[in-house]
């Protein structure tokens, strides 16, 4: 499958191997980049190749709820005269929903999204219809321009199992690009899955066994990236750990929540199977720990004044978290801040 999906898209394997990890853990995934980096491509590629419907929806400032949902119609019977309410789905049931620039519509649009991606369903006219199984929402957002849009609250970001970042693909790749694209052919390709298969696949994924260190790895990192108002006094906790909790204290306005240890451990089961192991391993959390948690982490205005992006206070977290178990001995000082009832 993988390969079918780099026949067309050149240039992001990280970004395609993250997004079929949020695909096969059942989460829903956010994709931030600039225009033109296949992120749409993408999406479509993915539908084909799991042979799942797909649907684009395209955010805009006027989208109303039921642009979304659908809406109900009044039908007449021809034969008797009668009328009655008929229910019009709308673009929201698919397998596959891109919603692009969803920061463009206002809240209340994104709160009917919200909706969809949490329950699996839609409430029109106090009726609930169900969303088709499975229901995955890729939802894009453009870095750059931020007039007129609406920035997604913390608790909708906090929805989405994967943040992933498009960048700017190399030279050579580009170039790929660029002699595959201006040419007469187009690039087909071939259906690997379908939607019974995915369905199968993500249960399968969440049977795999995880071993309890690897999961206390996880929820620790993810308590240590949250602000912890007691570590003033940090004689007893090791230097690594200090250092790093001086700094989330200072630089971090709130971290990742339960669900982010959560999306942790999930995404490395998903990880692990799409390599063929039925073992979770620490390197699977760290491949993940990225996209599960920079949109988790709210960053304080000291932070973005001297340049500290969500992705380097990442890497500090897991080098200390790294650093503090190869040289554990009695455990005594990390768990002080992780079983604190500030950290959660």
């Amino acid at each position: 499958m993988v390969d079918q999906l780099r026949r067309r898209i050149v240039g992001q394997e990280d970004v395609i191997e993250q997004v079929l990890i949020a695909l096969f853990s059942g989460g829903h995934c956010l994709l931030v980049g600039v225009p033109g980096l296949a992120k749409t491509l993408l999406v479509q590629s993915l539908s084909q190749v799991l042979q799942l419907q797909f649907s684009r929806i395209q955010f805009t400032p006027d989208l109303m709820p039921s642009d979304i949902t659908g809406t109900e119609v009044i039908q007449e019977d021809r034969t008797t005269g009668e009328r009655h309410f008929r229910f019009i789905q709308g673009p929201v049931f698919a397998n596959i929903v891109l919603a692009d620039e969803i920061n463009r519509t206002p809240p209340k649009t994104q709160a009917a999204l919200l909706e969809a991606m949490q329950e699996g369903q839609v409430t029109a006219a106090g009726q609930r219809h169900a969303l088709p199984d499975p229901f995955f929402v890729l939802a894009t957002q453009n870095p750059i321009e931020q007039e007129g849009t609406y920035p997604l609250p913390e608790a909708q970001l906090d929805r989405f199992m994967f943040d992933v970042r498009i960048r700017y693909m190399s030279e050579d790749d580009e170039l790929s690009v660029v002699m595959q694209t201006t040419g007469d052919e187009s690039l087909s390709i071939e259906p690997v899955l379908s939607a019974d298969d995915l369905k199968l696949f993500v249960h399968t994924v969440r049977r795999i066994p995880v071993a309890e260190p690897v999961a206390r790895y996880a929820t620790r990192l993810a308590r240590l990236s949250r602000p912890v108002g007691e570590l003033s006094g940090q004689g007893s906790l090791p230097p690594a750990v200090a250092e790093v909790a001086q700094r989330v204290s200072r630089f971090v306005q709130w971290g990742a929540g339960p669900r982010g240890s959560q999306y942790l451990v999930l995404g490395a089961k998903a990880r692990a199977a799409l390599a063929g192991r039925a073992l979770v391993e620490r390197e699977d959390i760290r491949a993940v720990a990225k996209p599960v948690l920079r949109h988790r982490i709210r960053m304080s205005f000291a932070a973005r004044a001297e340049g500290l992006t969500t992705d380097t206070l990442i890497d500090e977290l897991l080098d200390a978290l790294d650093q503090y178990e190869m040289n554990e001995t009695d455990g005594s000082g990390l768990e002080k801040v992780f079983r604190s009832s500030d950290a959660g």
